[in-house]
């Protein structure tokens, strides 16, 4: 993929505990696919990466408590990309940092979320295309709607121009050695690796990703994923 002619990672990050699923972790709720046959949430996810021709390893961060399991699905599923299993951090920062660490170096890393499970290998290999302009990109969606800002009241103290405004997914792409050096150099947290590379003064390019590469946080969310993977393929 890369004119280097080095590998390619990806790092998926997977060890949130569901707060507000108020259940067993949603990456191992099963769910049914459309061959008929019931897999752990996270095995989708995975299974994309798997797939993708782009992608050379890939490493998967799980709940320390996980990682035993994940080998075993590693292996029942056969994902013979996955170089490493290894246990996040109390951040999710931390655990993107502890998933790049195990994967080694490489030309560029896709950073993606284990809690969305419809990602596609088009998304991932075209976040691969756009990155090569500015060294970093994000997967996102233009915001449909207006948005407003409200001060502590809950009153309206603005409305925001939707025009510049996206919502942000993952994958998310990077060349390896300066997501690396934005991870050291930054003690905030952040909610994505974008967040950091902006903040070390890199370029990240937005490109649209699509609105079934919903992130399952709910429910609700889980229940339009079955729905989804229901559909005739």
């Amino acid at each position: 993929m890369t004119s280097e002619g080095t590998d390619v990672g990806a790092v998926i990050v997977a060890a949130g505990r569901s707060r507000r699923m108020a259940g067993p972790d949603k990456m191992w709720v099963a769910v049914e696919g459309p061959d008929g046959r019931e897999r752990p949430l996270l095995a989708y996810a995975v299974a994309a990466f798997q797939r993708c021709a782009a992608i050379d390893r890939v490493c998967l961060v799980v709940a320390d408590d996980a990682i035993a399991q994940t080998r075993e699905l590693v292996g029942q599923e056969g994902f013979y990309k996955v170089s490493a299993v290894v246990a996040g951090g109390a951040r999710r920062q931390d655990s993107v940092l502890a998933g790049l660490q195990a994967i080694g170096g490489c030309a560029w890393v896709v950073i993606h979320d284990g809690a969305r499970p419809l990602v596609t290998g088009e998304l991932i290999e075209r976040g691969l295309q756009e990155a090569q302009a500015t060294g970093a990109a994000c997967c996102a969606l233009p915001v449909p709607d207006t948005v407003k800002e409200s001060d502590g009241d809950h009153v309206v103290s603005r409305t925001l121009d939707r025009s510049h405004l996206w919502f942000a997914q993952t994958p998310q792409v990077f060349r390896y050695g300066p997501l690396m050096d934005a991870h050291a150099s930054s003690p905030d947290d952040v909610t994505d690796d974008a967040a950091l590379v902006e903040a070390a003064g890199g370029r990240v390019r937005l490109y649209t990703g699509s609105r079934h590469n919903l992130k399952v946080t709910t429910n609700e969310d889980l229940e339009l994923v079955r729905a989804l993977l229901r559909r005739p393929q």
